[in-house]
């Protein structure tokens, strides 16, 4: 079961264009540094970092920092799998650990 906040944090994630843009371009794609994955999809790096940030905050991309054969430090980013499930049942479970409590 996912928890409230992992599926906020989910959810948030996902309600981008970029970030499913980007989500589908690891997927088919597979591993991708930034520079190259920013190509491919049309963004400006800066405007990448910030949506990968989402998404690895959200579990959904993890990164590892590489050395290429020239000395240059790359990023890569993959995707990881998960597996959402949104009913009215798993919504009202995970709305009931949320840690953040509207007020009255």
């Amino acid at each position: 079961m996912t928890g409230g906040d992992e599926l906020a944090a989910i959810l948030s994630a996902l309600d981008n264009p970029h970030r499913l843009r980007i989500l589908a371009a690891l997927k088919v794609g597979g591993r991708n540094y930034v520079s190259q994955l920013a190509r491919e999809i049309g963004i400006s790096r800066p405007l990448l970092h910030l949506h990968l940030n989402k998404l690895e905050e959200a579990g959904l991309v993890t990164s590892q920092l590489e050395l290429s054969a020239d000395g240059k430090a790359l990023n890569y980013f993959e995707v990881v799998a998960f597996h959402v499930e949104l009913t009215p049942e798993t919504v009202a479970a995970a709305a009931a650990t949320l840690s953040d409590k509207p007020e009255k």
